[in-house]
């Protein structure tokens, strides 16, 4: 049986935390880093974690989500990484988790929806200002886990 990507321990500290940290590539090469609110779904037919991000209704400088400027990233290379860290002032408590896979978007069209309802009904649980958000016309963004790397205390607070 293949070694998972996200062992139990990881797969807890990135569920618990609130937001992490997006990092996409522009087209010029330049990284860019967006604050994003996820949830971990179930792994892939092959075992590699998913995580589910929405495009959500916060203020964006444009009200397509297609527009924004971490889609154009990810739809020209759709490598990215997602940091999840966590601070103490009490450094034996510092931890981080870094992610590095293929995002895409998931739209809510028929050949996804099922799989759409279930990410939005994880981030309206884990994320109570979703409830009245109309997020079931809005494509998620899902990253596919490849790798996992991880540094520090990485324990429920």
């Amino acid at each position: 049986m293949p070694v998972p990507i996200l062992d139990d321990v990881q797969r807890a500290f990135a569920a618990a935390a609130r937001t992490a940290t997006l990092a996409t590539t522009s087209p010029s090469g330049r990284p860019r880093l967006v604050p994003i609110c996820f949830v971990i779904g179930d792994d892939d037919r092959i075992g590699r974690p998913r995580l589910y991000s929405p495009l959500d209704e916060k203020p964006k400088r444009s009200a397509d989500p297609h527009d924004l400027a971490r889609v154009h990233d990810l739809l020209v290379l759709p490598e990215a990484s997602l940091l999840v860290d966590r601070w103490s002032e009490d450094w034996s408590h510092l931890g981080w988790l870094r992610l590095h896979g293929r995002a895409e978007l998931l739209e809510p069209e028929p050949h996804e929806r099922e799989e759409h309802t279930v990410a939005l009904a994880q981030l309206r649980e884990k994320y109570s200002q979703y409830v009245g958000q109309d997020l079931e016309h809005r494509p998620l963004i899902r990253l596919t886990i490849d790798e996992a790397l991880s540094w520090g205390d990485l324990s429920p607070d």
